[in-house]
């Protein structure tokens, strides 16, 4: 068996056994959409390093550059690149979202809780008591329970 070959291929466990090479996959497998990390992407003819905005810009040029030559296999295949980080771009922008409104569902009851730990003697503000026309709500009810 050719030990050189092997040596540089998977060779990472992720497990934490101590020692600074752990692996950065989490616990699905998957590495973390994070929009700093950096990509090595072997094209169709070129090796490229960068963040996956960088080389879909990248790819992109590259593929106007073939089609401006006329080489349109070579400009399909760096379009298909292209496409790939562009699709990786939107995954990323989806998690960010996603996470952002979870940190937010998160900090609304914990708000919600500290608002009641207030005092409970004090009005609440006039623009939370108060419609659209600036009548007060209690108005609203009452004509509303008279109908």
């Amino acid at each position: 068996m050719n030990m050189k070959r092997m040596r540089g291929r998977h060779h990472r466990t992720g497990g934490s056994s101590g020692g600074g090479g752990g692996s950065v996959r989490q616990q699905n497998g998957q590495i973390p959409l994070n929009r700093n990390h950096v990509f090595d992407s072997n094209g169709p003819d070129l090796r490229i390093r960068g963040t996956a905005q960088q080389l879909f810009e990248k790819y992109l040029q590259l593929g106007r550059d073939a089609s401006g030559s006329g080489d349109r296999v070579m400009a399909e295949a760096y379009f298909q690149h292209a496409e790939h980080y562009f699709r990786i771009l939107n995954a990323m922008t989806q998690a960010a979202q996603q996470n952002q409104q979870e940190r937010q569902a998160r900090q609304r009851p914990a708000a919600a809780a500290a608002s009641d730990d207030s005092e409970g003697d004090e009005p609440a503000p006039a623009e939370d008591v108060s419609n659209d026309k600036g009548k007060p709500q209690a108005d609203v009810e009452l004509a509303s329970a008279e109908v």
